[in-house]
């Protein structure tokens, strides 16, 4: 079984902040999750991350 590969934000602050969003490649999908609850993941098309990346750099989601 091959190992999921998670990225941390570089958002995310020190190794110690327990509030980290990471992110992991998956076929076809992109895998979500919060670093201090690991278990809880949400799978997401590419499309929907690069339009959500692309509404925070606007400031829409303010």
């Amino acid at each position: 079984m091959k190992r999921t590969l998670w990225q941390k934000s570089s958002f995310s602050g020190p190794d110690n902040n327990p509030d980290c969003l990471e992110l992991a490649a998956a076929p076809g999908a992109v895998l979500v999750r919060e670093s201090d609850a690991p278990s809880v993941v949400i799978t997401t098309a590419h499309t929907g991350v690069r339009a959500l990346i692309a509404s925070v750099k606007a400031g829409r989601l303010r």
